[in-house]
């Protein structure tokens, strides 16, 4: 595990692979670390790109400010961007899962300078997650996040009683391995009130930055048995998009894909990076 420090702090990062034809930043999202792409790195390694996986704001260590309005979504994106500055290996093509998408798409268009591709994984862009309140059932598929929303609660919660939150974490296609990851990776290092901070700073992003479209080529992956995000918004991510565009479908695949299919999504990711 390597590390890298900005704007006064320390995050943890997978470092792997030599960048024969260039470097992937990987960003993972709730519950889960660096940790998930533990399956996809050796795919992309092996065909000659350099793999760079941070633990993100509340999950390193060293990184886990207590305020929720320090986990606004620009304050992420800084994140991402102090590290490709420290890799010195700008433009970077950028892959993001759950929350890692939200914030891959928002560096795809605040710094397009620094981003050569993104492939975004399960959720879509903010807008048309938005969008597809209204045009779908995804306001109900989205419960949880107004129940992250209290203090302290969900995090005494789902640390402790951990039947309640296995069972939870079960019914959204997690195996026992990952729901183990989480408690050894979250729960159990402190994590997860920055973790849960992610939620609850949703509401202090500026609405331009929700609409703003990416302008770098792109590649949506959308698992149809995903329990959490609708097709409808996996959609309206090409109106969203101002450059080169693909929306791949997996049909057998639910949320967790970057574990449970991995070698399908390094298959998408290299077909993305390998035009540009």
């Amino acid at each position: 595990m390597d590390q890298y420090s900005y704007m006064g702090f320390t995050f943890d990062v997978v470092d792997a692979g030599t960048a024969k034809n260039g470097t992937i930043i990987l960003l993972h999202g709730f519950p889960q670390t660096s940790h998930c792409w533990r399956k996809v790195t050796p795919i992309l390694n092996a065909a000659g790109y350099r793999t760079v996986a941070p633990d993100q704001r509340g999950y390193s260590p060293g990184a886990r400010p207590l305020a929720r309005t320090v986990y606004r979504s620009s304050e992420l994106i800084d994140d991402v961007v102090g590290l490709i500055s420290r890799l010195d290996a700008a433009p970077v093509h950028v892959v993001g899962h759950d929350w890692g998408a939200a914030v891959a798409w928002g560096l795809a268009a605040s710094r397009p300078d620094l981003v050569r591709t993104l492939t975004s994984v399960s959720v879509p862009h903010p807008g048309a997650f938005i969008k597809s309140f209204f045009s779908s059932d995804q306001l109900l598929r989205s419960w949880y996040m107004a129940a992250f929303q209290p203090p302290l609660l969900p995090d005494l919660l789902m640390s402790k009683v951990p039947f309640v939150v296995d069972q939870v974490l079960r019914r959204t296609g997690m195996d026992d391995e990952q729901i183990a990851d989480v408690h050894r990776l979250v729960i159990d290092t402190g994590a997860l009130p920055g973790a849960l901070n992610w939620y609850r700073a949703m509401g202090l992003s500026s609405p331009p930055s929700l609409a703003r479209r990416v302008a770098v080529p792109t590649t949506h992956v959308w698992g149809a048995h995903d329990p959490a995000l609708s097709r409808r918004g996996a959609e309206l991510a090409a109106d969203f998009a101002v450059a080169d565009f693909q929306l791949e479908i997996l049909e057998d695949a639910g949320h967790w894909i970057p574990e449970h299919n991995a070698e399908k999504l390094a298959e998408i990711i290299l077909a993305r990076v390998a035009h540009h």
